[in-house]
């Protein structure tokens, strides 16, 4: 079923349409939600709160940039909906962690597996990890993860900046990586968008 043939079966709530849909989209989506999400039931409840939005707001869609890419934005906004309303967004970042992490010029080494990397994200506290996301992921600024959020533009690229380093010593101690060479920045970017 071609893109268009989707769109048109959804608007009228066509069920094998949706099905279709979700079929074609779910596995991308659920592993942008894995990435938000502290465990595989967040990240399932995420996807299908995600998806109920998709369907109802499928009529908003005006074929202006990639269909995934509207699907993708509408995921990404319900994953953060969902850490704040769950409160678990509050919860991450603790004082005393903050205060232990030192930014490093050097950073996370040039090749890594994408999976290798999204387990090492998830382990770190859900702010941290909630601005990485959305900064060297999703590609927003930090201005807009500020608006999202609810905190100053200066937390967030504060918080980006401690997650980096955050990451780069879980990576480190992991031993997935033995000395920082590349900027972690352009590594999460190559790594993760692959």
């Amino acid at each position: 079923m071609t893109e268009h043939a989707l769109l048109a079966g959804c608007l009228q709530n066509d069920a094998l349409a949706q099905r279709e849909l979700y079929n074609r989209y779910s596995p991308k989506m659920l592993s942008v939600c894995y990435r938000f999400a502290q465990n595989r039931e967040d990240a399932e409840d995420m996807l299908q709160e995600g998806f109920i939005k998709v369907f109802s707001q499928i009529h908003t869609f005006r074929n202006q940039g990639a269909f995934e890419g509207w699907i993708r934005r509408i995921i990404v906004h319900t994953c953060i909906n969902f850490l704040k309303k769950n409160k678990k967004f509050n919860e991450s970042i603790e004082l005393d962690s903050a205060q232990q992490v030192y930014a490093k010029e050097e950073s996370i080494a040039s090749f890594m597996q994408g999976k290798q990397v999204i387990e090492a994200i998830r382990l770190l506290p859900i702010g941290y990890r909630t601005v990485l996301n959305l900064y060297a992921i999703e590609g927003f600024s930090h201005r807009e993860i500020g608006e999202i959020l609810d905190i100053e533009e200066s937390t967030s690229r504060s918080q980006f900046t401690r997650a980096k380093t955050m990451l780069e010593n879980i990576l480190i101690k992991k031993r997935i990586i033995e000395a920082p060479k590349n900027n972690a920045f352009d590594i999460l970017s190559t790594s993760l968008n692959k």
